[in-house]
C-alpha cells in the first residue's frame, strides 16, 4: 500500500512498523523501508541538484557570513597585473623553445595564437560569470548557482589540490632555481648531510621552498593592498623583462630561419628536424604544440576569484581577464616570433632556450637580464597560486562545504588568516619533502574540469527560464511533462518562442546532455583512435564521424532554443557556439591525460567524500544567497 503524504497526522515508526496519529492505518517493516528509501533518495536528489539562486534583495556589496568581511580595494589595474603575474609565469622563458624543437617548429607563433584563442573561449565564459555573480569562490561558486551541490563540491575540491600542487611545484622550481644560480651548493649539501631515500619523496629536505612559502603567506595574510602591490611590482618587472628580449632580439632577427630547407640540416646532430620550412611538422604538429601552448595561459581563473575584494567586481573582473589575455598572447607570440628568427628552431635548448640563444648571438648581459626575470617570473607565479586559495576556502566554508574556520576573516587584515596559513604549510610541507614530477597533471584535470564547468554554466543558464531559479535556494518540484511529441516539435521550436519558458528548458538541458555525452564519447575515440585517424582507417573514422556529427546536431537543436538576455556589462558572443566549443577542446585535454592522473584524480575525489559530517552544506539551514543578474 503506498503512504497517502495528504493523509493528517505525523508518522512515527513504532515496534517495526508505520503508524499515523489520528489515524488507524499501520504499515509492515517492507512498506516502511520502502518508505524510508523513497525519502533518502528525494533526500539525495535535492542535496546533489541543490543550487545557490537569486536573491533580489542581495547585492554584492553583502559578504556571504556575518561579522568582518574582505575588503574592496583591487582595482581594475590590479585585477589585470594579478591575472598577467599569475599566468605568465617562468613558462614564458621556456615554453616558446621547448615547443618549436619538438612540435611546431618556427609555427609555434601560430600554435600560440591558437591556444590563445582556444584560452579565449574559456575567459570570457568566466568573465560572464564573473559579471553575473561577483563573489569569492570562481568556478565553484558558479558551478554552485547553475548546476548544483555536488558539481561545485568536485569542482571546489579539485580546486585546492590543484591550488596546493601547483604552489608546491612553482616553490621547488624556485628553490631549485636559487640553486643552480648559487653552483647547486644547498642540494648536494641537503642529500649529504639529510638524505630522504624513499622512491616518491624529494632526495632531501628542501627548507628553502618551505620558507618561501611561508613567508608569501605571511605577506599574503598581513592584507591585500600589500599582496596586491608586491604582485603589481613583480608583475611589471617580469614584462619589462620581457619586453627588454624581443626589443633585443629584434638586433638579431634572421628572416630565413623560418624557412630552412631540410637538406640544409645536419640530420646526424639533429635527427628529429621534420621536413623543414615554417612548418616542419605540419599541421598536426603546430595543433599538438597549441596543446602544450594552451597550458601556458592557465591562470587566468585567479582573477574570478577575487569577486568579494574588487572595487567594481561586476565592470572591473570581466575586462581584467579579457585585458590579462590579451597581454599574456602578445608576450608569448613576442616571445616565440623572436626566438626563432634569431636561431634555427632544430638548435633551440628545451631547458633554457633565451639564455641559451642570447649566448649564442653574443649578447651576455641580456642573459644575466633573463636570469633575473625568471625570478620575478617565479615570485608572480607563487603568488597566483596562493593568492586563490583562501578565497576558495572561505567560500566553501560559508556554504558549509568545510569547516567553519576556514571562513573565519581577520577584523584587522580583513583576510581569510586561517585558510591563508594552513594551506601555506600545507603547501610549503609538500614542496619541502615530496617529488611532484608525477603530481603536475593534477594541476592539468582541475583547471580543465573548471574551464568545462564554467562554459557549461553559461550555456544551461543562457537557455534557462530565469523563474525557475527564482526565490531562496532552489529546490526544483516535479512539473507535469509535455508528451514527447511536444518535445519533438520544441526541438525545432515550432512554437516559435521568444523567451525561455519551463518547455523550452527542459528540451535546451535535453540537448545539453547529449552534447555532452557525445562530446565525452568523441574524443575517447579521438585519442584512441588518434595513430588510426590519420591514416583513413573506417574502423576508426566512422565512429568518430557519427558521435561528432551528434555532436554537431546538438549543437544546432540548442541554438533553435530561446535565449535568456541578461543585462550584464559582460556577455559571451556567439551562444551556444562558443561555450560548446570551449567545452569540446577541454574536455578533449582532460582525455589526452594519463591514466594515472585520472586514478589520482578520483581518489581525490574519494577522499572529499569521507569528509566529517559536520562540514554539511547550509543550503536548507542558512541558505547563502548569491546575486545572480
Amino acid at each position: 500500500m503506498r503512504i497517502n503524504p495528504v493523509d493528517p497526522g505525523i508518522l512515527r515508526i513504532q515496534n517495526f512498523g508505520l503508524s499515523i496519529y489520528g489515524t488507524d492505518r499501520c504499515w509492515g517493516p517492507a512498506v516502511v523501508n520502502t518508505y524510508l528509501l523513497q525519502r533518502a533518495l528525494v533526500k539525495v536528489r535535492k542535496a546533489v541538484s541543490r543550487r545557490k539562486t537569486d536573491d533580489k534583495e542581495a547585492s554584492w556589496e553583502d559578504g556571504p557570513g556575518e561579522g568582518a568581511q574582505l575588503r574592496r580595494i583591487l582595482g581594475l589595474f590590479d585585477l589585470t597585473l594579478l591575472g598577467v603575474g599569475s599566468t605568465l609565469g617562468v613558462g614564458v622563458y621556456v615554453l616558446a623553445g621547448s615547443v618549436a624543437r619538438s612540435d611546431a617548429g618556427p609555427a609555434v607563433a601560430i600554435s600560440f595564437l591558437v591556444a590563445a584563442i582556444a584560452s579565449a573561449f574559456a575567459g570570457v565564459c568566466y568573465a560572464e560569470f564573473a559579471a553575473r555573480v561577483p563573489k569569492a569562490g570562481s568556478a565553484y561558486v558558479y558551478s554552485y548557482v547553475t548546476v548544483g551541490e555536488l558539481a561545485a563540491f568536485v569542482i571546489g575540491w579539485n580546486l585546492i589540490l590543484e591550488y596546493v600542487i601547483g604552489t608546491a611545484s612553482v616553490a621547488r622550481a624556485f628553490s631549485n632555481y636559487i640553486d643552480t644560480l648559487a653552483g647547486n651548493v644547498m642540494s648536494h649539501t641537503l642529500t649529504s648531510v639529510l638524505p630522504i631515500k624513499v622512491s616518491f619523496l624529494s632526495p632531501y629536505p628542501d627548507f628553502l621552498s618551505l620558507a618561501i612559502v611561508l613567508v608569501l603567506s605571511v605577506l599574503l595574510a598581513w592584507g591585500v593592498k600589500e599582496s596586491a602591490l608586491m604582485n603589481n611590482i613583480f608583475t611589471a618587472l617580469n614584462l619589462i623583462t620581457v619586453v627588454i628580449v624581443i626589443v633585443a632580439g629584434l638586433w638579431k632577427v634572421d628572416a630565413s630561419n623560418w624557412n630552412i630547407p631540410k637538406s640544409s640540416i645536419n640530420t646526424t646532430a639533429y635527427p628529429d628536424v621534420g621536413e623543414g620550412g615554417f612548418a616542419p611538422f605540419g599541421v598536426a604538429g603546430i595543433m599538438a604544440g597549441a596543446a602544450k601552448c594552451f597550458f601556458g595561459f592557465v591562470g587566468f581563473d585567479c582573477v574570478a576569484t577575487t569577486g568579494e575584494e574588487a572595487k567594481n567586481p561586476q565592470r572591473h573582473i570581466p575586462l581584467a581577464i579579457v585585458i590579462s589575455l590579451v597581454v599574456i598572447f602578445l608576450a608569448y607570440f613576442g616571445i616565440s616570433t623572436v626566438l626563432t628568427m634569431m636561431w634555427p628552431y632544430y638548435a633551440q635548448d628545451k631547458d633554457a632556450p633565451l639564455i641559451y640563444v642570447f649566448g649564442q648571438v653574443g649578447m651576455p648581459v641580456i642573459k644575466i637580464i633573463v636570469s633575473i626575470g625568471a625570478i620575478f617570473a617565479l615570485c608572480t607565479s607563487l603568488i597566483g597560486s596562493l593568492f586563490p586559495m583562501p578565497r576558495l576556502l572561505y567560500a566553501m566554508s560559508s556554504d558549509g562545504l568545510l569547516f567553519r574556520l576556514f571562513g573565519v576573516i581577520n577584523s584587522k587584515t580583513q583576510t581569510a588568516l586561517y585558510s591563508t596559513f594552513i594551506t601555506g604549510v600545507v603547501s610549503g610541507i609538500m614542496a619541502a619533502i615530496f617529488n611532484l614530477d608525477q603530481l603536475i597533471d593534477m594541476m592539468s584535470i582541475g583547471t580543465l574540469l573548471a574551464y568545462t564547468i564554467v562554459a557549461l554554466c553559461v550555456l544551461l543558464l543562457r537557455y534557462r527560464d530565469p523563474k525557475l531559479s527564482a526565490g531562496g535556494c532552489a529546490k526544483e518540484e516535479p512539473t507535469e511533462e509535455d508528451g514527447w511529441l511536444a518535445v519533438m516539435g520544441q526541438c525545432l521550436n515550432l512554437k516559435r518562442y521568444k523567451y525561455p519558458n519551463k518547455k523550452t528548458t527542459f528540451v535546451a538541458e535535453l540537448w545539453v546532455g547529449v552534447f555532452i555525452i557525445c562530446t565525452l564519447v568523441t574524443t575517447i575515440l579521438m585519442v584512441v583512435f588518434e595513430d588510426r585517424l590519420p591514416e583513413g582507417d573506417p574502423a576508426a573514422v566512422a565512429p568518430t564521424v557519427v558521435f561528432f556529427i551528434v555532436v554537431c546536431f546538438a549543437c544546432f537543436f540548442i541554438a533553435l532554443q530561446p535565449k535568456d538576455d541578461p543585462n550584464l556589462f559582460f556577455k559571451v558572443p556567439f551562444i551556444p557556439i562558443l561555450p560548446c566549443v570551449s567545452i569540446f577542446i577541454n574536455v578533449y585535454l582532460m582525455m589526452k591525460l594519463d591514466v594515472n592522473t585520472w586514478i589520482r584524480f578520483i581518489i581525490w575525489l574519494i577522499i572529499g567524500k569521507f569528509l566529517p559530517e559536520k562540514c554539511n552544506s547550509n543550503c536548507e539551514q542558512l541558505c547563502t544567497q548569491y546575486s545572480v543578474i
